[in-house]
């Protein structure tokens, strides 16, 4: 550092957080570069790349953000350095290097970063062909890497079916070779290697196998394929039969793999193709390679975000990385909508019919598998997010301003009118809370009326509610249709000015959930059947279903019990009991002789009893 930087520096550093800042911006080059902000101890907290420093940076401090992940990022910043390229793609580049160096806090996490598996072809007289993570630069020549290492054994088996290339170690070279210094091992006697350390195999022979195996690993299936297929041809019209036999087993191993990868015309080539799906927390790119029609390399990751990333942000970023750490060279990308970048010399293209269009929506349904299934996983090690997703999906599609925690779930229940009940279930965090289940005894309505049925105990429930100070729930709903919705609505808001929001479940004729109804008029809510959300509204519909029917069970049992015994004078509690006991029902009691009642509760009583039951 020179004397005028030095200057510089101790001057930038005596100026307040804002002057240096603004100082900074004022510099900024109109230039594609990385740019990096620092925090108050020096630490690198976010990389961001940009088609023009001065503007990208500038935007972060001359406007408003929405994203409070952004506002408090902005806060932090202490200090900015930048990187200036001659291309965006250079930017591209730098900024995904820059972040796995660094991992800022505020950039995205990319959750896979491990090494993946590559095949190798050894740089060795007699080349060895195996699965390595390590790369050495010796000369060998190294195919992948494979998103996973089940995929590079694939490979290196259907390698092996077809061709018999070495496994050991050893340092063949034509002078060992030539000195019979080593011995045939089993891998021979079992016929996987032909034995070039014996000099039984001639180099040429080996080296044509290698030359195709390399074409195997770049993807030219279907070119060896056709070198099979022609030399078979070739050793029939010789009549070498038997040769041309071993050649068509070769043919069909690669044949048989080639049917089970191939998903279009063998003419597409030398492509790379990524989709792209996100939720709250994460992004998710599905990367293919494709070559000779066929799938070579496939593989799906997870990015997390930090910010409020754009999605054309992200699947740049997605399409430098996999790219990088593919080493691919496709000169046409296809991908679901344009990403934020420009490669230079590359097609980027969105199809909307063809070949290329099945590629596309082949990724696509690959990464929203990939979707779901992390959520599954996600679900399965933590419960309590299921219930929270649904219960933010119920916030979204209802509008509401809070998370519907607390849920208060209403249902009547009477038969033509006689002992009316009506009972109160409560969801908390999407489960039954048992513990705060209610059960009413209908007192003011005479006759069927479940209207006024439903206006007494919404009163009842949240006038006791408001004078105990106690929770008020997050959503009401209601077991019925538009009627019941607009009784709940004139207690809580015209009788008791509370401001509760209240949606309604209907059945259908088959008395199955059909419809989700909120707002005033009602409208039904969109509801995919057999979702989960649909699953737990479900629930609850049944659950309090279930407990108002079981209280009326129960109430109409005890009064037909009551309505017998208790008329009868001279039979007290006790001895009702001592008859329920031992003769279950009134109906067994009116069929026991009196004898029978004599010898539970005595003559006198037994026969009262038989002269008064009917």
């Amino acid at each position: 550092m020179n004397e005028l930087e030095k200057n510089t520096e101790i001057k930038l550093n005596n100026l307040s957080t804002k002057e240096r800042i603004n100082t900074i911006l004022s510099v900024l080059p109109d230039s594609p570069g990385c740019y990096q902000y620092f925090d108050e101890k020096g630490t690198i907290i976010y990389v961001g790349k940009a088609k023009n420093l001065k503007k990208r940076v500038s935007s972060y401090f001359h406007k408003e953000h929405d994203n409070n992940k952004t506002r408090v990022l902005v806060k932090q910043i202490r200090d900015i350095k930048y990187i200036v390229v001659d291309r965006e793609e250079d930017a591209l580049l730098l900024e995904n290097n820059l972040i796995k160096q660094y991992r800022p806090r505020y950039n995205v996490l990319l959750k896979d970063d491990k090494t993946y598996p590559s095949i190798v072809v050894k740089n060795e007289y007699f080349p060895r062909v195996f699965q390595t993570r390590n790369i050495v630069k010796d000369g060998s020549q190294y195919y992948g890497p494979y998103p996973s290492l089940y995929t590079a054994k694939v490979m290196l088996q259907m390698i092996k079916e077809l061709y018999p290339i070495r496994t050991c170690k050893l340092p063949l070279t034509p002078e060992t070779i030539a000195k019979g210094k080593y011995k045939l091992c089993l891998e021979y006697h079992i016929k996987r290697c032909k034995a070039p350390c014996e000099g039984m195999q001639e180099h040429a022979e080996y080296m044509k196998n290698v030359g195709e195996i390399k074409e195997i690993l770049k993807g030219n299936i279907s070119t060896v394929s056709k070198i099979l297929y022609d030399e078979m041809q070739s050793l029939a019209e010789q009549l070498r039969f038997e040769e041309a036999q071993k050649i068509k087993e070769k043919y069909e191993v690669i044949e048989n793999y080639r049917s089970k990868s191939t998903v279009v015309t063998p003419m597409l080539t030398n492509i790379d193709v990524f989709s792209f799906a996100e939720n709250e927390k994460s992004a998710f790119i599905n990367y293919m390679h494709i070559g000779s029609g066929a799938i070579v390399q496939a593989y799906t990751f997870e990015y997390k975000k930090k910010l409020d990333e754009a999605k054309e942000e992200l699947l740049a970023m997605g399409i430098i990385e996999m790219r990088n750490r593919f080493k691919s060279t496709a000169r046409e990308i296809i991908v679901p909508f344009e990403p934020d970048m420009n490669l230079e010399g590359i097609s980027i293209l969105i199809p909307q019919r063809g070949d290329k269009k099945k590629l596309l929506d082949l990724s696509i349904m690959n990464v929203k598998q990939y979707k779901v299934d992390k959520l599954k996983q996600a679900e399965k090690l933590n419960p309590e997010q299921r219930n929270t997703r649904l219960l933010k999906e119920i916030q979204t599609q209802l509008h509401l301003e809070k998370l519907p925690a607390h849920i208060e779930c209403f249902d009547n229940s009477n038969i033509q009118g006689s002992d009316p009940v009506a009972a109160c279930v409560v969801f908390k965090m999407g489960k039954p809370s048992k513990n705060d289940y209610r059960k009413y005894n209908i007192k003011t309505v005479i006759g069927p009326d479940d209207y006024a049925s439903m206006r007494e105990v919404i009163y009842r429930r949240y006038k006791r509610l408001l004078d105990e100070g106690a929770p008020l729930p997050d959503l009401i709903i209601t077991d019925g249709g538009k009627g019941q919705m607009e009784v709940v609505r004139q207690v809580i808001e015209e009788v008791l000015h509370m401001d509760i929001p209240i949606a309604g479940l209907a059945k259908d004729k088959k008395h199955r959930t059909s419809e989700f109804l909120f707002g005033f008029p009602p409208e039904p809510i969109g509801l995919v059947q057999q979702s989960p959300l649909f699953h737990l509204l479900e629930q609850m519909q049944n659950e309090v279903h279930r407990f108002a029917i079981s209280f009326h069970k129960d109430k109409r049992s005890k009064r037909q019990t009551a309505s017998e015994l208790d008329t009868i004078k001279g039979i007290g509690d006790k001895t009702k009991t001592l008859l329920l006991r031992e003769f279950k029902s009134v109906k067994r009691i009116r069929e026991a002789t009196v004898e029978e009642l004599t010898k539970v509760i005595g003559e006198a009583k037994a026969r009262l009893v038989k002269e008064n039951i009917k």
